[in-house]
């Protein structure tokens, strides 16, 4: 903002035995006559939980508490009923949040903003690594990033790059490390940051890493610290296992074109790294389910080849048996070990990718995680692979916990078949398989999680605990597992003695950094369990995880931190909340209840605008505006389509809506409503007008015949604008619209109110009303059309699915950043829903239920492209090919 100067910059990281201290400290100066906006911007790694943030203007600080989430909304809901408002924090890349707070700065003031936030930095690949985003948007006379390492075990290697760093710039990095101690510098001048010579604009735009490595004397390096230990485990120079390898790949027709390819592409680089001793098959799934090869086949050169030829002639059709897919490949497992096809001391893994939602075979998520679990049975690792923003990935999530492995999102970009091909390349050496390090019982409580399936070559296992005698200053552990040869057991001590003694040769470890390492990663594994629990164990792991967070001052999806900041003599409050996600972007509404937010070591945060009152939205747009009646008294609305198909979701809990169109070529059925228990289902067969019109993009396209059933009732209802047929076993009654109509039959209700609307309802199931929508018969282009209208829709079970259907559930959705759209009278918004960050329309769509020649504008917020990140899987996803 003019007149706005950042003049100094620091970021200053301390990291001890792997746990990272953050601090970032900006200064800026009002230079102008005016009052003026500043703002505090940054990008924050995902994994990182926020501890502190204070902002000091004028040598007054105003710091943020951290409270129970509750407690935090009721403190920020009296501030916002005056009309004040948040920044935001939200998804900004593939591993960070951005965190956004701003304030006004009088003349000549000046502001300091400092945040800090903590992180367990993991091994991969060999190297612990450590990331910061550096983007200041403006020159700046005073950066610096400073960090400084310390580790008893000895630093072996030390690196750091900045993805924005030139050859001029090369230099300014100082790098140092001997014996324990590592430290980097990065401080350009004012120059040096000029993208020329004369330029304004700033070269500091990118990613800042730090890698390095410790010395390994042993496998295993015990520090002790105040009643609290932490347990690194990292052995080396073992002989790799062999590895029995399930590709598990979806072929529906939604990962046609650029994803087929990228997939194919990532499959054959495998192929390339796949060893001679490991065994490995492909299961495909789209409608149908089908393999490779019957058994695991040993990866000889042969077979390599024959593999690289099938891969290239994969394509991709039909629907989603990702149950289908699934089973199979573990039966295939299954039977490799029953007939001792594979080695007994060998790594069994499922790589599971899909981009969409099951819709076909068994589709109901928590039945397939079951059936799931219980053929795995604990005995192998299952990775799941979210490609895209179409994906039910908190379902992928917890499948894969509960079968001892994690879940990861593939980001639909130009690097796709790399993001595979690297996740592959973090689980392709497995070293030891079913690691236990167990320690005394008597001693130690609050333990975290301490068995492992696999261990993979330069990654490393971390686990932390409590003494029950907080003197105690000695431990041992023992260490078993499986190698390739054989098993391996010993016992490793440490006493406390020499953890102190490491720590007296230097000056910058920060606070009790064991006791926060270990309750970080409690907090963590507790949420990560929280995940997959329910009832009762679900309440006790939300209220282990809550106390932790409130102690140790953790921005937790179940704690939020209130920050209070002056403007214009009144208080303006601001709530930083860590929803959840994950392996990528998981946002929620801060108004749900604690209980139903979930995550998975994904430790996100947002700074939101938590609800919006009509006052507030009246002083940006008006009484006018559509966005101040989203939150006005509303008519009560049924989840719908109608038109060009509109679709029409109602959300009462928010006194809103949701709209998306789908468009699709005539002769296409899309299956609307599908609930395998009631046995109901409606699918839609579209029409388009009576000529294309040439000048048209996108081609009108409605329905012009429904399709309603009842497997439980055996009845059959078509309705066209022609007629209203039921067949009801071999029976058949036929009416036209033209009649006026009451039935009772065989469980069936149906009202016809002619040349209006019928009413349709299935005993003690689901109501529904069809519209008819007739025009002027000599029409040069339209036809008539139906529009579908859900009552009831809570009679049909929860696995009810389908372009509707899936919304007979609640659904849970935040708007952020109102701002003007390309239509002055319909702006535009960011929309959070699903775990997806979506651009949305404020608009209307019509109700015909009660008009069917004028109908009621109904608001809601219009999500583009076939409803892409609003509904499970895509578009295409729902085409059937009949109308039963």
């Amino acid at each position: 903002v003019g007149g706005m100067e950042i003049y100094s910059m620091k970021i200053d990281s301390k990291i001890t035995s792997r746990f990272a201290h953050n601090v970032i400290t900006s200064r800026a100066v009002n230079r102008g006559n005016v009052s003026k906006e500043v703002f505090f911007d940054v990008e924050l790694p995902k994994t990182a939980f926020i501890t502190n943030f204070s902002m000091t203007i004028d040598g007054v600080t105003y710091p943020g508490t951290i409270k129970e989430k509750e407690a935090a909304k009721k403190q920020y809901e009296k501030a916002v009923s005056r009309g004040q408002t948040a920044g935001l924090v939200k998804a900004s890349g593939r591993k960070t949040e951005k965190f956004t707070v701003s304030v006004n700065i009088k003349a000549a003031s000046k502001v300091t903003f400092e945040l800090t936030y903590e992180e367990l930095l993991k091994r991969q690949f060999g190297k612990y690594e450590m990331f910061m985003k550096v983007k200041p948007k403006q020159l700046v006379k005073d950066f610096e990033i400073e960090v400084n390492i310390f580790e008893p075990q000895g630093i072996t290697e030390l690196e750091a790059e900045g993805t924005f760093i030139t050859n001029e710039l090369q230099n300014t990095i100082k790098k140092t490390f001997s014996g324990k101690k590592g430290h980097i510098s990065f401080k350009p001048t004012l120059d040096q940051q000029r993208t020329c010579a004369n330029c304004s604009q700033s070269v500091l735009d990118g990613d800042f890493t730090v890698r390095y490595d410790v010395k390994r004397t042993t496998p295993d390096n015990l520090q002790i610290v105040n009643g609290y230990f932490v347990h690194f485990f990292a052995p080396t120079n073992l002989p790799k296992l062999s590895k029995n390898i399930i590709f598990v790949l979806d072929t529906s027709g939604s990962m046609s074109g650029r994803e087929i390819e990228q997939t194919k592409e990532a499959l054959l680089k495998i192929l390339d790294d796949i060893k001679e001793d490991d065994f490995f098959n492909f299961i495909l799934f789209d409608s149908e389910i089908s393999t490779w090869k019957e058994t695991l086949i040993k990866a000889t050169p042969e077979n390599l080849d024959e593999a690289r030829k099938f891969v290239r002639h994969i394509s991709a059709q039909g629907m989603t048996n990702l149950h289908g897919g699934l089973m199979r490949g573990i039966d295939i497992l299954n039977a490799a070990h029953e007939e001792n096809l594979v080695p007994k001391r060998s790594a069994s893994i499922i790589i599971m990718l899909t981009d969409g939602q099951p819709n076909v075979g068994v589709s109901d998520t928590q039945e397939i995680e079951k059936a799931v679990k219980k053929a795995i049975d604990g005995r192998y690792t299952l990775y799941n692979l979210g490609f895209g923003s179409g994906v039910d990935y908190g379902f992928l999530e917890r499948m894969a916990l509960e079968n001892k492995g994690l879940a990861r999102r593939i980001y639909p970009d130009s690097d796709a078949a790399l993001q595979l091909q690297g996740f592959y390349d973090e689980v392709s050496n497995p070293m030891l398989i079913d690691v236990e390090l167990n320690y005394p019982e008597n001693e130690i409580s609050d333990l975290t999680t301490n068995s492992f399936k696999h261990f993979y070559d330069g990654s490393e296992i971390v686990v932390a605990g409590r003494f029950v005698d907080s003197n105690q200053n000695h431990l041992s552990v023992d260490v078993r597992g499986e190698g390739a040869n054989d098993a391996l057991s010993y016992t490793a001590q440490q006493g406390a003695e020499q953890t102190a003694q490491a720590f007296q040769e230097q000056q910058y470890i920060f606070g009790e950094y064991i006791e926060r390492l270990w309750a970080y990663l409690t907090i963590e594994q507790l949420l990560e369990k929280r995940l997959t629990a329910t009832g009762e164990e679900k309440e006790n792991l939300t209220a282990q995880a809550l106390a932790l967070s409130l102690m140790y001052k953790f921005v937790t999806p179940l704690t939020s931190m209130v920050v209070t900041k002056p403007e214009e003599d009144d208080n303006k409050e601001g709530i930083a909340d860590k929803p959840t996600e994950v392996l990528n972007m998981y946002l929620r509404n801060l108004l749900s209840k604690p209980g139903t937010c979930v995550v998975y070591a994904k430790l996100l945060l947002i700074v939101m605008l938590i609800s919006i009152k009509p006052s507030f939205i009246t002083k940006s747009y008006g009484q006018t505006s559509p966005l101040y009646h989203t939150y006005a008294s509303q008519p009560t609305w049924y989840t719908s389509v109608d038109g060009d198909p509109h679709f029409i979701i109602s959300v009462p809990q928010k006194k809103d809506a949701l709209c998306f169109n789908i468009n699709e070529n005539p002769g296409m059925i899309l299956n609307l409503i599908n609930d395998p228990v009631t046995g109901i289902t409606v699918n839609g067969e579209l029409i388009g007008d009576k000529r294309a019109d040439s000048d048209a993009k996108i081609q009108n396209s409605y329905f012009g015949k429904l399709g309603i059933a009842n497997k439980q009732l055996d009845v059959k209802l078509t309705v066209t604008p022609e007629k209203i047929t039921i067949q009801n076993g071999d029976e058949k009654t036929g009416f036209t619209w033209l009649d006026s109509v009451t039935l009772q039959q065989a469980g069936l209700t149906l009202i016809i109110n002619r040349k209006k609307h019928l009413v349709l309802s299935m005993g003690n199931g689901a109501s529904f009303v069809v519209v008819l929508h007739q025009v002027w018969k000599k029409h040069p282009l339209h036809q008539d059309f139906l529009g579908l209208y859900t009552l009831k829709s809570d009679k049909l079970s929860e696995q009810t699915h389908g372009l509707l259907g899936q919304f007979f559930r609640p659904i849970d959705f935040t708007i952020l950043e109102v701002h003007p759209g390309s239509d002055p009278k319909k702006p535009d918004a960011t929309m959070i829903v699903k775990n997806n960050e979506l651009t949305v329309t404020r608009g209307w769509q019509k109700d015909y239920r009660r008009d069917p020649q004028h109908g009621v504008d109904v608001p809601c917020w219009f999500v583009h492209d076939n409803g892409a990140g609003l509904i499970d899987g895509v578009h295409t996803d729902y085409i059937v090919p009949s109308l039963f």
